[in-house]
């Protein structure tokens, strides 16, 4: 017997797929209309690409709300429940890829220019050590602040990307910000966190 492989993959949106799923999807609109409220409902039903070797199990997310019908669909051979795998696998992983993005684009993770295979390597290495810091961060310092969950570029702009005077001696360094600096507030409170912890 071969190996059993587990999978949960979005589906793009087709006729024959939302043809079978109008029911979910006029209930939801009929629920929506009922009391005004976003609504979602999950379902289960079996569909076969001509592409495919079989029929397979694909989750339904009826959705309606104040901006029309917002259907979805994912395929699976996964056991658990249908709104379980939705939003706690399929939409789990959605948001790590958000934080890859953020790693990519605000840190500088896609820049690999160089040629070698070195210099690709210690960028990506670099990168990922900022975004533990940038993590490091919210978690220790940034609670219940309007930071809490900023971008690592946001972060960088608001925290780290500001003009100060540095005065260094034996015993310890001062940074002077400017009486004019916006954010000095959120910095002082994240500064006595950090020094707390």
């Amino acid at each position: 017997m071969g190996q059993q492989w587990r999978y949960i993959v979005g589906l793009a949106k087709n006729v024959r797929v939302k043809a079978q799923a109008a029911l979910w999807i006029s209930r939801a609109e009929a629920l929506y209309e009922l009391t005004g409220k976003k609504q979602r409902l999950f379902t289960s039903i079996r569909y076969g690409a001509r592409s495919w070797d079989k029929p397979r199990r694909v989750i339904v997310k009826a959705e309606h709300g104040r901006l029309g019908a917002n259907p979805r669909f994912v395929v699976t051979n996964l056991p658990q429940t249908d709104q379980y795998l939705y939003d706690k696998l399929y939409c789990a992983r959605g948001d790590m890829e958000n934080r890859i993005k953020d790693q990519q684009l605000d840190l500088f993770a896609g820049r690999t220019s160089s040629h070698r295979w070195w210099p690709n390597q210690f960028r990506q290495l670099l990168s990922g050590l900022a975004y533990t810091l940038f993590e490091g961060l919210r978690r220790r310092a940034l609670q219940n602040t309007r930071l809490a969950t900023a971008s690592p570029n946001t972060l960088r702009l608001t925290l780290l990307k500001i003009g100060a005077v540095v005065i260094r001696n034996t015993r310890r360094i001062r940074l002077l910000l400017s009486s004019a600096c916006p954010h000095q507030d959120l910095f002082r409170l994240v500064a006595q966190r950090l020094n707390t912890t």
